[in-house]
C-alpha cells in the first residue's frame, strides 16, 4: 500500500447518505476498518476488508468487485481508506472514491445514532 494522496477522488458523507437512501445497490461500499472498530460503529451495506488482513483478501479483490462500478471506500477518518483507494486504482479500478472524514464525519453530520470513537 502507498501513502495517502490528496489528489484522490473523494465523496462526502452527504453524497453517501443520498446513495444509501435512493440507490444503495448501485455503488460498491468497502470499509477497511478493523473488526474491533466494526463492533463499535458500522454503516449497513459496507463490505469489511480490514487492512490488517490484506494478504487474506487482496488476491480475491478482482473476483469480488466490479472494476468499473462506483466504489466508495471508508475508514474511521479517511486516511486508511485513501491508501486503499490508491491500491484499488493501481489494480485497475476506474471509479474509486475516498469517503472524506470517514465514519466519524458520517456520525457527526448524517446519523448521530452511529457511535463516535
Amino acid at each position: 500500500m502507498t501513502n495517502a494522496n490528496s489528489a484522490l477522488p473523494e465523496t462526502n458523507v452527504e453524497a453517501l447518505a443520498q446513495h444509501l437512501a435512493t440507490e444503495p445497490k448501485t455503488v460498491q461500499l468497502i470499509d477497511v476498518r478493523e473488526p474491533q472498530e466494526l463492533e463499535i460503529a458500522s454503516i449497513p451495506d459496507f463490505i469489511n476488508l480490514p487492512l490488517s488482513q490484506f494478504p487474506v483478501w487482496s488476491e480475491t479483490i478482482h473476483s469480488q468487485f466490479d472494476h468499473e462500478a462506483e466504489t466508495i471506500v471508508m475508514c474511521h477518518l479517511g486516511m486508511r481508506s485513501a491508501q486503499m483507494c490508491q491500491w484499488l486504482i493501481a489494480q485497475g479500478f476506474t471509479n474509486v472514491k475516498n469517503l472524506s472524514g470517514g465514519i466519524d464525519a458520517y456520525s457527526r453530520r448524517i446519523d448521530q445514532s452511529v457511535p463516535l470513537y
